[in-house]
């Protein structure tokens, strides 16, 4: 062969390379979990598939996976499962606090960092939103994604009727009473005109001398289906009750406060329901939705549960009353998205996080009924829920709350060890404040016992 064909040849099969494909990197496949909160019915499967095909067309190196559990009741054994057999997915949710921490010590905690490698900008959510993700070490455990901010609806008709100025509609403003004056919008107020508010059978407020408690028609006031430790936290938060070092539950001293002005409310104004008042026909359905609630401190959640209200009587939300403190804090429930820290491919999960609680967000929350915390995503869900009730709410209450959010070790579900038994020996003495016995309970006694006996639980004891 002659010098020049070689030249010619070898030129040519460098063209050749040059111009054909390298061969297709096989795309890395990431396995989304859902189940551990809302996500399974119907509706919600067919949007979730839209997303992940949506995903997968604008990726090419990652091939996103969707496994719906059957069920939300088996969820957690299927879950439980994937993981003990060493397949564990690699991204789990939506989920709220409470839901994570069954598995707390399955997710990844190093979210700043995966988000910094891949130069995503977590400012596009409220700082507040951030610190509910913030480990007690500084590190991050997860984005922010749907929140249902602690607000205050009210009965415009049963305000109107009692001749009261309604809540403030932005944080910080003054409340209005009926002579003019202004006062803190706090819970000492709120505690006043839930008086106002509660009418027995004979038209008598519980301001007046011939107030029946016996003959309630309408209520003030009451924490719409709140577990103790999200009543505590409205009324001022706190991140003394559990104690790592000492592996044990205190009750601080403003929840002792916060028990006595809750017990306050119902067993010496009657002005919040006791638990047999909030299951009579006066209250149903869910209280607040009954019509004869004046107002109900509850997340924004609630707006789940109204659709009865539209017609037949008019409400709007305000914010939540600042703490004893003075200050205004949020309770704050929320859903994200966890990153499992047993991830073979954790800047490929990052990545469908990413995804999720920003690309996404605008599908997902409305199909699931959440506040989206990207404020992008906000105005679709606001388009979407004032269609629901055209009342004209005054949803910016909502986004505005945000700011004010409590951060996780504040948090009302924030977690501690054997956590569904603390749970269940919190809603015990919640039972026995709201009821029939409760108007004889020794609190100082009751909350003594309950740190006694919570103790024992997170101790394994």
């Amino acid at each position: 062969m002659s010098k020049k064909l070689f030249v010619v040849m070898l030129l040519a099969l460098l063209l050749v390379g040059a111009v054909m494909p390298a061969a297709a990197q096989e795309p890395v496949t990431i396995t989304w979990f859902v189940g551990l909160g809302t996500g399974t019915n119907s509706e919600q499967i067919e949007v979730q598939n839209q997303v992940v095909a949506d995903f997968n067309a604008s990726h090419d190196d990652i091939e996103l996976v969707i496994n719906i559990a059957a069920s939300n009741e088996t969820s957690r054994d299927t879950l439980s499962t994937l993981i003990a057999a060493g397949t564990p997915p690699d991204i789990v949710g939506p989920v709220g606090v409470a839901g994570s921490n069954s598995f707390a010590d399955q997710w990844a905690t190093n979210i700043d960092q995966l988000a910094a490698d891949a130069g995503f900008d977590t400012t596009v959510f409220d700082p507040a939103l951030i610190d509910l993700y913030r480990t007690p070490e500084g590190t991050l455990s997860g984005l922010p994604f749907a929140v249902y901010p602690a607000v205050t609806y009210y009965n415009i008709d049963l305000f109107d009727e009692a001749g009261l100025n309604y809540p403030p509609a932005e944080f910080g403003a003054p409340y209005v009473m009926p002579d003019g004056t202004e006062v803190a919008w706090d819970y000492n107020t709120v505690a006043e005109i839930a008086k106002i508010l509660t009418v027995d059978a004979n038209g008598n407020d519980a301001t007046m001398e011939g107030f029946d408690p016996a003959a309630i028609e309408q209520y003030g006031m009451n924490f719409q289906w709140a577990r103790l430790r999200l009543i505590w936290t409205n009324l001022q938060p706190s991140d003394q009750y559990y104690n790592a070092e000492t592996n044990s539950i205190s009750v601080p001293e403003e929840w002792t406060q916060a028990t006595q002005w809750y017990w306050d409310r119902i067993w010496a104004d009657h002005t919040a329901p006791n638990a047999t008042a909030a299951a009579s026909e006066v209250l149903q359905p869910s209280g607040f939705a009954s019509g004869n609630l004046g107002m109900a401190i509850v997340p924004l959640w609630y707006t789940c549960c109204l659709d009865n209200s539209v017609g037949n009587f008019t409400w709007d939300i305000a914010p939540v009353p600042a703490s004893f403190d003075g200050e205004q804090h949020v309770a704050m429930d929320a859903d994200t998205f966890r990153l499992v820290a047993a991830s073979a491919h954790p800047a490929e999960a990052f990545e469908v996080l990413r995804y999720l609680v920003t690309d996404a967000a605008p599908a997902l929350a409305s199909v699931y009924g959440a506040f989206p915390a990207l404020p992008a995503a906000q105005p679709t869900w606001v388009e979407t829920i004032s269609a629901r009730y055209p009342m004209g709410v005054n949803w910016d209450v909502a986004a505005a709350s945000l700011a004010y959010s409590n951060p996780g070790p504040m948090h009302h579900e924030s977690n501690v060890p054997n956590y569904t038994a603390v749970y269940d020996r919190e809603f015990a003495l919640l039972s026995l404040i709201e009821g029939d016995t409760g108007a004889d309970m020794d609190i100082a006694a009751e909350l003594e016992t309950f740190a006694t006996d919570a103790t024992a639980i997170v101790q394994g004891q």
